[in-house]
């Protein structure tokens, strides 16, 4: 009798799965995005640079236009992730190397242990003493965790150049930072509201797992893009925070408010016009 009940509950797995693996949600299997491989970039050589600017941009999550980048915020939905879960994600299963947030020049990169003290989570040990007699005093263990729903903000560091082979003006992205609002030790956030980077990304180490992370498309689920194409075609919305310049100063460090603001705009600007004033029309 119990052979008989073992091989009827195999026959109902098997069967169970079967049916399971032929569940499909939606119309047709997603092929496209999963299998896709980044574009190389166009050859380039020193000669042909003419002309480079570095800068330094902010990605802010709270813009409309950024709104794909920071949701979904629950991974119940299973054919998409939020920008810092793609990154997350692949650096838990060590696909993907993450770097220290003092040095944007991709040196020291970041270790397990690191991984866990992520934006002051950690594990402390604190002495407590009860409040009524005979006051005896014990220690517990306090937990902290890092939630990924606390990064505001993306840190660009990218090159803009002019490439007189081609006879174009370029901007490839260097490196991508997420940013939290900055925590002391025990994990409360600053007074000032201050934006740090949780670390660094290599943007060109990074480029295939964003060519195959969709990102929601508004007007068409047939026609997502992914991380990759959003980077590439510039559809984000952003600041100038700093230029390459001989103090290697920010632009808060000289300017504050709605200054701080047309600075912005005036680099911007001066790119824009680098390009036009290279023509003659």
């Amino acid at each position: 009798m119990k052979i008989k009940f073992l091989v009827v509950f195999v026959l109902c797995s098997i069967a169970g799965t079967a049916f399971a693996q032929n569940v499909l949600d939606g119309v047709y299997v997603k092929e496209t995005t999963p299998t896709r491989q980044a574009l190389s970039y166009s050859y380039l050589r020193e000669a042909d640079v003419m002309w480079n600017k570095r800068v330094w941009r902010v990605l802010d999550l709270k813009e409309k236009i950024n709104l794909p980048y920071a949701f979904p915020a629950s991974k119940s939905v299973r054919d998409r992730k939020s920008l810092i879960d793609v990154i997350m994600d692949a650096a838990e299963e060590g696909s993907l190397t993450l770097y220290n947030q003092t040095d944007d020049e991709f040196t020291m990169p970041l270790t397990s242990e690191d991984l866990k003290k992520l934006g002051g989570a950690g594990v402390d040990t604190v002495t407590l003493t009860e409040p009524d007699p005979p006051y005896n005093t014990y220690d517990t263990v306090i937990t902290r965790s890092f939630s990924r729903d606390k990064v505001i903000a993306y840190r660009i560091k990218e090159d803009w150049f002019f490439d007189k082979q081609r006879s174009v003006i370029e901007a490839r992205i260097i490196g991508v930072a997420p940013m939290i609002y900055a925590v002391d030790e025990y994990g409360n956030i600053r007074e000032g509201n201050i934006k740090v980077p949780l670390f660094w990304v290599y943007y060109n180490e990074a480029r295939q797992l964003f060519a195959n992370s969709e990102v929601f498309n508004r007007t068409n689920d047939a026609e997502r893009r992914s991380y990759d194409d959003m980077f590439q075609k510039r559809i984000f919305s952003s600041y100038i925070m700093k230029e390459s310049n001989v103090y290697d100063r920010r632009i808060d460090d000289y300017a504050q408010g709605l200054n701080a603001l047309l600075e912005s705009e005036r680099i911007k600007t001066e790119i824009v016009n680098m390009e036009h004033d290279l023509w003659e029309y």
